[in-house]
């Protein structure tokens, strides 16, 4: 761990599909260190928007200058900390997010598929709809090994996840 991790806030994604609690958790997350959220579907293009409101899913192109966006968010708020609530779904995506900003760390809110399903039907307001949760999952990539971050249940309570994770932080040296 290099040292301006153990002398800054934290910068955190909590990453998942659509459904997982990743807005819910990470702004209690970012409200309990007292630092900064932001969700990651402000920085999607209008055409994003309309074509997932459509159901269709996202392409790589697509995701592109997104990815580039909440990077260079994360970068700015190197030495202040940060959360951002952000899919993530595979790696080379956390590995563009991990190049501008190289201290982040991942919460991956993981859980039952019909849960993530029957939350997103019940969403009143959102683009994505609940059909898109299935090529979520087919495209998600679980964390690896040699990534920063924790998988934790996405039905705990949301005190619970946090307290969770924020203990991992404690462990590793970056203040909370």
């Amino acid at each position: 761990m290099s040292e301006s991790t153990k002398n800054s806030r934290p910068l955190v994604v909590v990453m998942g599909v659509a459904g997982s609690g990743k807005t819910t958790v990470g702004q209690a997350l970012a409200d309990h260190l007292g630092i900064e959220y932001a969700d990651a579907d402000a920085f999607h293009s209008p055409a994003s928007v309309a074509k997932m409101a459509s159901g269709h899913p996202l392409d790589d192109d697509d995701r592109a200058p997104w990815l580039a966006a909440i990077g260079a968010w994360l970068a700015q708020h190197q030495d202040s900390g940060a959360v951002v609530g952000c899919s993530a779904l595979r790696r080379r995506y956390r590995d563009v997010l991990r190049a501008a900003a190289p201290e982040v760390q991942f919460l991956h809110l993981d859980g039952d598929p019909a849960v993530l399903t029957q939350r997103v039907a019940e969403r009143p307001g959102h683009f994505m709809p609940a059909s898109l949760i299935t090529s979520q999952l087919e495209t998600l990539e679980r964390l690896e090994p040699d990534e920063h971050g924790h998988v934790l249940d996405l039905t705990a309570p949301v005190d619970a996840i946090v307290a969770g994770f924020t203990a991992t932080l404690i462990r590793t040296g970056v203040r909370s």
